[in-house]
């Protein structure tokens, strides 16, 4: 059986165990499991779902670019500044050229509802009262550095808040920052839940 644990992880909570002071959140404040290793990793200042595992095949098929195996897609509920518009849209969907490449295509849709429970975020997002926000749903299939973030930016966006929702079929739901609940799976289910 693998050992599963999905994640919400608040911002500023770095995704590794290793503390570099004792100031400094990391995993090791919530979780006490020496076996569980961190699958694809989620910027401090990025939140929601991160998954651990003792499971080495489904670690590195997380954390595997799609170009070399499977189309595990990654989605991301993203805050930005502005409203965009459909040419911004198009051209995040087409793929954007970042300084290490242009992107894949990605799905990205604009929402009128969240579907979770936004919770407080400490400390919140700078909110600039002349200024709209909008929230976008972007489903990526690989991962380079800060990626949503660079890819709102090249087309005026800038990023907000980061929320990460998806992986595969598993998703966040509705737990709650900073919790966890931990799933026991056989290979089938594994590749069922993440899409393997």
């Amino acid at each position: 059986m693998n050992k599963v644990v999905i994640f919400n992880k608040p911002y500023n909570v770095h995704s590794q165990f290793r503390k570099d002071h004792d100031e400094m959140a990391t995993l090791a404040d919530f979780f006490d499991d020496k076996s569980l290793r961190v699958a694809g990793r989620l910027d401090k200042d990025s939140e929601g779902l991160l998954i651990l595992t003792d499971s080495g095949e489904l670690n590195h098929a997380l954390t595997t670019p799609a170009h070399k195996k499977g189309k595990i897609g990654k989605t991301y509920l993203v805050q930005v500044e502005n409203t965009p518009t459909q040419i911004q849209l198009d051209a995040l969907r087409a793929g954007v050229p970042l300084k290490d490449g242009k992107t894949l295509p990605a799905k990205v849709k604009l929402l009128d509802t969240l579907p979770i429970t936004l919770w407080e975020r400490h400390p919140p997002i700078r909110e600039r009262k002349s200024i709209p926000t909008a929230w976008l749903s972007i489903t990526i299939f690989e991962g380079k550095n800060r990626q949503i973030r660079r890819m709102t930016a090249h087309v005026g966006l800038p990023c907000l808040r980061l929320i990460r929702h998806a992986v595969g079929t598993c998703v966040l739901g509705e737990l709650a920052v900073g919790q966890s609940r931990t799933l026991h799976l056989n290979d089938e289910q594994t590749r069922r839940i993440f899409g393997l």
